[in-house]
């Protein structure tokens, strides 16, 4: 059994969490929002904490899964960050998706403490987090690696080592840049079919059965469908890992013109009041610029 640490209980964190502690490890838990918090830890008998420094004296790895760079950067080097507690040979686990770069400055601001630290954000949304099928995405030391393995393979199926810091983020970014993109040509590409007569479900079967096939939009489709936009992961989140994608391109030179109309549709949906809504759900600014709807069609009963 082993000391570890969890900062952040929302849709992918809680079930990380909630894994570590069925895999028999004592848990220390932490949440900005006390009463989420307090109820997680009733709930799953982890050891409730008011800040990450005391997840992080009573852990000998703390994993965190927060929504963007700032958090990021507070909860683990700000005032009661988990660098006031952890001590010299700990390791924290960042699965957030966050800044490549600023993950970098926190890794070298960790080592001149003594701190082991992993960027390894992680894909496969909420279903992924609650069957502990999650995809990680590691970069860091090795070594660092190969010891916390075992609490990966707690939440997880696959594990693919990187490199050194700030590659498991630059990996992630790039696999969130073809999602995010794939997602904007299945709208334009369905709400043309729908406007143009075709029926959605045949559609999608010439899709699932052509060199067009993927399984994202597989698996987004029939949601989409339904007209079920019940989050999994949502416009918001999926709209700022686009405009990390843009900065980091930035620093490194590469024009991403797709990447950055694909963002500016996703603010669109922000701006609609879609942006807590599942990303499939961005597909109603296209369809109330084209007025048509992307849906089941009306099936009677044969006669």
């Amino acid at each position: 059994m082993a000391r570890l640490g969890f900062l952040g209980l929302g849709i992918m964190g809680g079930p990380m969490a909630g894994h570590l502690k069925k895999a028999g490890h004592a848990v220390a838990t932490w949440s900005h929002n006390e009463s989420k918090a307090r109820s997680f830890a009733e709930k799953h008998e982890t050891v409730h904490c008011t800040t990450p420094a005391q997840v992080a004296r009573q852990s000998e790895c703390v994993f965190l899964c927060v929504g963007n760079t700032a958090m990021s950067r507070e909860a683990i080097l700000g005032q009661d960050g988990l660098a006031r507690g952890a001590a010299r040979n700990s390791v924290i686990v960042d699965c957030s998706t966050v800044s490549p770069t600023e993950s970098v400055r926190i890794a070298d601001a960790l080592r001149q403490q003594g701190i082991d630290f992993l960027d390894a954000p992680c894909t496969g949304s909420k279903a992924g987090a609650e069957n502990g099928t999650l995809t990680f995405m590691i970069g860091g030391e090795q070594s660092v690696f190969n010891r916390v393995r075992p609490y990966f393979e707690a939440m997880g199926k696959s594990l693919y080592y990187c490199g050194g810091n700030g590659l498991g983020l630059r990996a992630k970014l790039t696999q969130n840049l073809i999602l995010g993109n794939l997602l904007q040509a299945f709208n334009e590409g369905l709400v043309l079919s729908t406007k143009s007569g075709v029926d959605p479900e045949l559609m999608l079967d010439i899709l699932n059965n052509s060199a067009a096939r993927s399984g994202f939009i597989s698996a987004k489709a029939p949601a989409v469908f339904r007209r079920d936009f019940s989050t999994n992961f949502s416009v918001t989140w999926l709209e700022k890992d686009m405009g990390l994608m843009l900065d980091f391109a930035g620093e490194m030179g590469v024009p991403l013109p797709l990447t950055a109309a694909s963002q500016q549709l996703l603010r669109m949906a922000i701006a609609k009041g879609y942006g807590e809504d599942d990303i499939c759900g961005s597909i109603r600014v296209l369809e109330e610029m084209a007025g048509c709807e992307v849906k089941q069609a009306s099936r009677t009963a044969s006669t």
